[in-house]
């Protein structure tokens, strides 16, 4: 039977052979057939054969996605035809828009539109979909982005920085916020490094409250540019962070403009705030009763919810690290900010300024912790110091305004700072021993406001696009730098670029002693009648033969008309900006007058006193303007992201309305124009349009080219050149480096993957049956190899494995045998194997009896060998079970056995009525706060009390009892009387405690009688003397000096005479003064049970 199964078996074998080599064979002929190299005629007509990718690269989704690019646009812009077009450029914008695809490439640079709705695109799927994807195989995506970013930093380990740009409502907040969202949940985590991801998330909504505020524009619109660093470990874990702020817009503070809001946290400290908060703030709910909140007339918007964003803050400001002091004082400077701005003033008929509303402005002086009435003159008056005198000077009814607002303004804008620093404080890395700069790295994140002109363009606008000046400008130097590195990395000749070098306009701004900065420095310091129009004349004088500045008097008749008599122009890189000098030299001074400073540095608020340095007043240099102030931050900026490897995002908004779907065709070419977009695309489309890797170009088009396919087996750079020459690639078309082929024209590439597109089926169909076959045949032999070594395998194993249990089995029983007749004899190799025997077997007997609660006792009986072994496996049990159950134990709990232990140490045994005390827990104190006369309490000052109780004080001459209590505090023990503390001991002159061993409530403490400030022992009686004894003696540490005392205690009074209290039994407790002059205390006997004499 055996003999006819194994010829079955290799009959078939032998027939499945056969039929797999006709197979591949088959499969074989057929793709020789099919296969059709392209010459150069097929090449032009587009008609040429193509295969699908190897599995061993990853598929290049930019180049798949070509053939769909009449109906959803190119994702890289350095494809377009007609780069150089910005109808082309707005069109295919257009297309992937309107099909929610909303990222596109500017070769490195994100292009990002914002949908105004949500995107199912940025889930953990998502996330990991673009993990360590190169930055070209995959459909453009912020997580590309913010991937390519952090690969650069953990392999080249040079640090990067991303810089985030566009208008406000453009998405540059969301942006960042994407940004950390997929470090937190890509980044390797270490043992503190969720924490920091949970504060650099929780950073961005504080922020937002107190920098973020409702405009035209945007709900939500940023008012300060913010740049943060995420600090990185050599294992790519986040470990820390900072943040810089820039330009916060604190004039925001004291007006809006109609349908605007001021900052969100005032809102959300009024909508959501606990009603007890806003009662110790003296605030209401209804924001129209505050001047600062109304001005927009724009209180409530539909698209906010206030109540919920007060929660996540609130939240957000704990999970960041602020104490909850420190919350306290930040609202409290909150809500001052709104009472200054209701503190209102009047005056007088001799025309002197006098505050009208006392109330708003004591309840701004209480919050803000300085003296009402200074506050009160530093608004209304001026000190001004000359030759050294100083006199004061009343203002005026508008002075006292401005004023107040300067206030206001510096109160928010300090505040805003020191909420930026505590945040760095929080995020800092602070293991020195681990962190290093060696080993870690920086990934920077800059959030800026973009290019802004509006109709009326003011200070704030001049700084913006001063800032976006100076970005554009390192943009493009950057820009060329990496071509121009990519290029000689590549021995490939660099062509110059043409571009437009906005240096000039920098300089006119920044240049020193002739810029615009320093002419406003200049006219703001000078002394005299300056003006916002003497300084527009200086200007005038200085830069008037300025090619990129203009004003109405320089200008010709065409532009004359553009420009008010108020205004400059700027020919800035992305068009022409009207500013209207109206407030510029105002808001650069940013002054706070000197006696406002003088009444802020007294403040008692810690967060006020840590804004406002007493240094400022006796400083006498003039404080640096805001623009310096600004040129100097952005100077650093600049310096920061140089010194890193740059990404860049350019965010644009597609319409005014918040709508999704809407694309605004104006508002969207207005962006891309003041974004500096076709520019960064004419200088990247200088050169060529389109490069990969030889490895990547090849695996794509080899099957394009009969030498090349299937496979190359030369250098990399050869089978290149063999295939371009093959497709007909005419020289002046592309270029070849040391590593990379250059294609200069997208027409020459879309050919090519229109092509190969077409004949995709056919491809796929040929390698399908070749594939097929060659896995049927494959797995073919692999079974019939498999089978056979199974059998021959199996056919050993049984007949061993057969023949080792017999003779393991014969063993055993005869190792048993010997064993149990040797068993009382001393361990030895004949019974070694039954002794383990029993000792596995009560082992596990223990296993499954073992106690379970520390009162248990029980426990399994053991064989004689085992006897020791027994016990102390029992006594490691039972020392387990009592650690685990120590573990319970809660602090107070352990507070309370504590004192017991002591006064089990102390009393048992010895005296008759700690057994009754035993169940019953000690107290915290025995004496309400409402009892302690407030008196005492001042007396005592900050010695708290820790334990009180109601004693009876007997007079050390008659006996007489007294009502008193007894206080310890932590330095001493004091006998009260109402309102009056009779004495006072202090713990380290306590000498000793006397307790009788019976049942009654006596104690005697024992003080030095050479001591003049006591008047001898004290002699007290309570009803909880054990209680009291055992507290006393802890507190004073005075644990070995409780004597128990069986007949009599002896106890000093005054004038070296000796007491004595004499202690019986008698029919009832009490205590009388004895003919002998002794106190004579009479006890009834206790009677106590079992239970209690057990305990």
């Amino acid at each position: 039977m055996y003999v006819c199964v194994c010829v079955c078996v290799c009959v078939c074998v032998y027939i499945y052979i056969y039929i797999y080599i006709c197979i591949v064979l088959c499969s074989v002929s057929a793709l020789r057939r099919s296969y059709k190299p392209i010459n150069k005629m097929q090449r032009e007509h587009g008609t040429f054969c193509c295969l699908l990718f190897s599995s061993s690269l990853p598929l290049l989704v930019m180049e798949s996605a070509l053939t769909a690019r009449d109906r959803v646009g190119v994702q890289d812009f350095l494809l377009l035809e007609n780069y150089t077009s910005e109808a082309a450029f707005i069109e295919n914008l257009r297309r992937r828009f309107r099909e929610n695809l909303i990222y596109t490439y500017i070769g490195s640079v994100l292009v990002s539109m914002n949908p105004y709705k949500e995107l199912e695109i940025y889930s953990k799927p998502q996330m990991e979909r673009y993990r360590g994807v190169n930055f070209y195989e995959i459909s453009p995506h912020i997580f590309a982005l913010a991937d390519n970013t952090y690969r650069a930093l953990r392999t080249e380990r040079r640090d990067q920085c991303i810089l985030i740009s566009g208008e406000s409502g453009a998405g540059k907040t969301e942006a960042s916020k994407k940004i950390l969202l997929y470090y937190s949940a890509t980044c390797p985590v270490r043992e503190n490094s969720a924490s920091i991801k949970e504060k650099l998330l929780q950073s961005t909504p504080v922020l937002e409250a107190f920098g973020n505020a409702k405009t035209l524009r945007n709900d939500n619109s940023s008012r300060f540019g913010k740049y943060m660093d995420i600090q990185f470990d050599y294992e790519g874990a986040p470990i820390g962070g900072h943040i810089l702020n820039y330009l916060l817009e604190k004039s925001r503070v004291v007006h809006q403009n109609h349908g605007e809001r001021n900052f969100h946290i005032f809102y959300q400290l009024l909508e959501g705030g606990e009603e007890h908060l806003l009662k110790r703030l003296a605030l209401e709910r209804n924001a129209q009763h505050y001047h600062y909140l109304f001005k927009g007339n724009c209180v409530r918007v539909s698209s906010v919810n206030d109540r919920n964003d007060w929660k996540v803050v609130r939240k957000a400001l704990t999970v960041v690290g602020f104490s909850e002091e420190e919350i306290t004082e930040l609202l409290e400077t909150v809500a001052s900010v709104l009472h200054m701005g209701n503190t209102q003033f009047g005056e007088d008929e001799f025309g002197e300024t006098h505050i009208t509303s006392d109330a708003q402005l004591k309840s701004a002086a209480s919050l803000l912790g300085v003296d009402g009435a200074e506050l009160s003159q530093a608004l209304t008056h001026r000190k001004i110091t000359a030759k050294g005198e100083e006199m004061i000077s009343p203002l005026n009814l508008e002075q006292a305004l401005a004023a107040r607002d300067a206030l206001a303004k510096a109160v928010y804008g300090r505040m805003f700072t020191w909420l930026v620093e505590k945040i760095n404080q929080s995020l800092a890395f602070k293991n020195d021993m681990y962190y290093s700069d060696k080993s870690a790295s920086v990934i920077g994140l800059l959030d800026i406001y973009g290019f802004e002109v509006f109709q009326h363009n003011s200070f704030e606008q001049f700084c913006i696009n001063y800032c976006n000046e100076k970005l554009q400008q390192l943009f493009i130097e950057l820009t060329l730098k990496s071509e121009q590195e990519e290029y000689e990395a590549e021995g490939i000749a660099w062509e110059p670029v043409n571009y437009f070098n906005n240096k000039i306009i920098c300089d006119l701004i920044e240049e020193k002693h002739k810029g615009i900065i320093s002419i406003l420095d200049e006219e703001c310091l000078r002394p005299g009648d300056a003006s916002d129009l003497t300084f527009l004349e200086k200007m005038e004088d200085s830069l008037g033969g300025h090619a990129h500045f203009v004003t109405h008097k320089l200008a010709n008749g065409k532009i004359r008309k553009a420009v008010g008599r108020e205004e400059f122009r700027l020919l800035h890189y992305a068009g022409e900006v009207n500013y209207n000098v109206h407030g510029f030299l105002d808001k650069n001074n940013d002054l706070l007058y000197r006696n406002l400073k003088k009444v802020m540095c007294q403040s008692s608020n810690r967060l006020m006193s840590q804004c406002f340095h007493r240094e400022e007043i006796t400083d006498q240099k003039r404080p640096e303007t805001a623009a310096t102030q600004f040129k100097l931050s952005l100077a650093k900026l600049m310096e920061i992201l140089m010194s890193k490897e740059p990404s860049y995002m350019r965010c644009i908004k597609p319409n005014d309305g918040k709508q999704p779907g809407r694309f605004d065709e104006v508002l969207v070419r207005h962006q891309v124009k003041y974004l500096g977009l076709l520019e960064s695309l004419r200088v990247r489309r200088a050169g060529f349009a389109y490069r990969r890797h030889y490895q990547a170009f090849l695996q794509r088009y080899k099957s394009l080219c009969p030498e090349t396919w299937p496979s190359w087996q030369g250098q990399l750079s050869d089978g290149v050149a063999t295939l371009v020459k093959h497709l007909g690639y005419k020289p002046e078309e592309y270029k070849l480096g040391r590593s990379k082929i250059f294609i200069r024209f997208p027409k020459t590439l879309f050919i090519t993957e229109d092509a190969l597109e077409a004949q995709r089926p056919t491809v796929a169909t040929i390698l399908q049956t070749s594939w097929r076959g060659y896995r049927e045949w494959a797995k073919y032999h692999r079974i019939r190899r498999a089978v056979i070594t199974i059998q021959s395998w199996w056919r050993g194993v049984k007949g061993r494995r057969k023949a080792r249990r017999r003779r393991q089995a014969s063993d055993t029983i005869r190792s048993f045998i010997k064993g149990f007749i040797l068993r009382h004899e001393p361990r030895c190799h004949s019974n070694n194997f039954f002794l383990d025997h029993v000792r596995f077997s009560f082992l596990m007997t223990i296993k499954r009896n073992l106690p379970k609660k520390v009162l248990d006792k029980s426990w399994p009986k053991p064989p004689p060998s085992l006897m020791e072994a027994s016990e102390h496996l029992r006594r490691l049990r039972m020392r387990n079970m009592v650690r685990a159950y120590v573990r319970t134990i809660q602090p107070e709990w352990k507070n309370q056995l504590e004192h017991k232990v002591v006064a089990s140490e102390i009393f048992k045994n010895v005296k008759d009525s700690y057994p009754l005390s035993v169940p019953k827990l000690f107290v915290g104190t025995r004496l309400d706060p409402e009892e302690i006369n407030l008196k005492v309490l001042q007396t005592l000052g900050n010695d708290k009390v820790k334990y009180g109780i109601a004693v009876t004080k007997y007079d050390r001459h008659g006996f007489r009892p007294r009502p008193r209590q007894l206080l310890l505090t932590s330095s001493a023990t004091v006998l009260v009387q109402e309102s009056k503390v009779k004495q006072r001991i202090e713990y380290s002159t306590l000498l000793g405690i006397s307790v009788s061993s019976l049942s009654d409530g006596f104690f005697v403490l024992h003080v030095p009688t050479a001591d003049r400030k006591q008047k001898g022992d004290l002699v007290l009686q309570c009803d909880h003397v054990i209680e009291t004894v055992t507290k006393l003696a802890v507190m004073a540490d005075k644990i070995h000096s409780v004597n128990v005392s069986e007949d009599s205690i002896k106890f000093a009074v005054a004038r070296g005479k000796v007491g004595v209290i004499d202690f019986t039994y008698g029919a009832e407790l009490r205590a009388v003064k004895s003919k002998g002059g002794h106190l004579s205390v009479d006890h009834t006997f206790l009677f106590l049970n079992n239970r209690d004499m057990h305990i």
